[in-house]
């Protein structure tokens, strides 16, 4: 069984800086490729960010894309989303999670997230 805990949210000014980490257990953790997740009150959760096993793929929402990296640390079990030129429309809940590649079909339950708070 894999359970997956994000930290790191809180609250930032537009413009400014924020880093998540997402902590997993379990022994496939080197071989799925993971994703990051978001819901902004009243919307859908949306995709945001993924890396592959080996931390050499990456994919990326276009809303993302350029103020956000993902990384991994295998050893560590943990993948991180930095984020870097926040705008008050990244203000979310974030979420990980093991990523099909399709969509936003998850192979785990969701866990709590973290929230993200963008501050205009």
């Amino acid at each position: 069984q894999v359970q997956l805990k994000e930290s790191g949210g809180g609250l930032v000014q537009a413009g400014g800086s924020l880093g998540l980490s997402c902590a997993v257990s379990g022994r496939t953790f080197s071989s799925n490729t993971i994703g990051w997740f978001r819901q902004a009150p009243g919307k859908e959760r949306e995709f945001v960010a993924a890396i592959g096993w080996t931390g050499g793929s990456t994919y990326y929402a276009d809303s993302v894309k350029g103020r956000f990296t993902i990384s991994r640390d295998n050893a560590k079990k943990t993948v991180y989303l930095q984020m870097n030129s926040l705008k008050p429309e990244d203000t979310a809940v974030y979420y990980c999670n093991r990523w099909t590649g399709y969509g936003n079909n998850v192979l785990d339950a969701w866990g709590q997230g973290t929230l993200v708070t963008v501050s205009s």
